[in-house]
């Protein structure tokens, strides 16, 4: 037992040694640990020579790295960002406090602007929502919206909402390293191309909406409610704010000299895809008012047959009205008044007229 408590008395002063140690190693002195990136990052990554760096940074250290290599810069994917997050970011990469409130908040329009040295480019996100069938509350188009910050060094791209996801952009920018050596606009031209992928990818969907809208809008058995088709019009003028003003800020960033060279083909093809999703929007807004317009055309040749048939069955009862109303009078004095078949003969001709009458409504299409 003594000599058990030797040992351990013993043992003591060498783990407490080893303890202290140890945490030396971890924490170094004047050298401050590594923090962890905000929530809203989504990913940060340096670039150099069209390959990814190693290694989980935060974006501060990121930063630096970027500026100690030639060529290197960092890509910072943003979901839905705070003010005090973007507003830290804007210190680090020497942001206009503006362009990072602007990037903070969603719902903007599409633009390109320069501010200094960074340009912002906006661009509208756009998602298909699935559904069974369209009701007048359906979601078809869910749209948002991301900002891409290009900087000599950087590019931030700031998304809000659930559509756009650009985790694929980085993931297939990656597997082209030639394309990814441009620097960052090869970012801004990767994001603009899918967002535009993605504008076509919704108008295929769409249009088979309208073809199966355009085929039971003149259904006998179940037409289509006129509250359905303007909810599919309100969510078309949704997704035409998202694809159509896109095309003048693609055109004035190709208008300037921002774009590097090795891009300018690059975007023109972007913007070739997009007018193609232009004037695909453009005819789906056509169509729907088309069928618009001819359901309310039905709607009222419905209502027209319906008032026909109600006049038609109104003359008919107004043939018997006047006669019972005649013979309702009470005069001494009537034609058949007297006569013993009299109220047999009086019903066999209100059924004979109502009879005649009806064949004739029906042989002019009344009934």
């Amino acid at each position: 037992m003594f000599g058990l408590r030797r040992r351990e008395a013993g043992s003591l002063p060498r783990t407490l040694g080893r303890l202290i140690e140890g945490l030396g190693k971890q924490v170094p002195t004047g050298v401050q640990p590594r923090r962890g990136n905000p929530d809203s990052v989504v990913d940060c990554a340096v670039y150099h020579g069209g390959s990814r760096r190693p290694g989980q940074l935060h974006y501060t250290h990121a930063a630096r790295q970027a500026q100690r290599q030639t060529g290197a810069f960092v890509w910072l994917g943003l979901h839905e960002p705070d003010e005090a997050t973007m507003a830290a970011i804007a210190r680090v990469f020497g942001l206009h406090e503006l362009t990072a409130g602007q990037a903070a908040a969603a719902g903007h329009r599409p633009a390109a602007e320069v501010i200094g040295d960074v340009t912002r480019l906006v661009l509208r996100t756009a998602r298909y929502v699935e559904h069974e069938e369209l009701t007048d509350t359906s979601e078809v188009v869910d749209t948002g919206d991301v900002t891409v910050l290009i900087g000599e060094r950087f590019v931030i791209t700031v998304r809000h909402g659930a559509a756009g996801s650009l985790r694929p952009v980085r993931e297939e920018l990656e597997q082209r390293p030639a394309l990814l050596a441009e620097g960052p606009w090869a970012v801004a031209y990767a994001v603009s191309s899918r967002m535009v992928d993605e504008y076509l990818d919704v108008a295929g969907h769409v249009e088979r909406d309208l073809e199966a809208l355009e085929e039971v809008a003149f259904s006998a058995s179940k037409p289509p409610d006129i509250a359905h088709i303007y909810q599919l019009k309100r969510e078309m003028v949704e997704f035409k704010r998202a694809v159509m003003p896109l095309q003048e800020p693609l055109q004035r960033l190709l208008d300037r000299d921002v774009v590097p060279e090795g891009l300018h083909p690059y975007l023109v093809d972007v913007r070739g895809r997009l007018g193609r999703a232009v004037d695909r929007v453009a005819g789906f807004d056509d169509l729907l008012n088309s069928i618009l317009q001819a359901r309310l055309a039905q709607v009222s040749v419905d209502q027209n047959n319906d008032m026909r048939k109600i006049a038609s069955w109104a003359a008919i009862a107004a043939v018997q009205t006047a006669i019972a109303g005649v013979y309702g009078m009470n005069f001494e004095h009537m034609p058949e008044l007297g006569w013993k078949y009299g109220y047999a003969g009086v019903l066999l001709l209100m059924t004979g007229a109502a009879v005649i009458l009806h064949r004739r409504l029906k042989k002019a299409g009344w009934l």
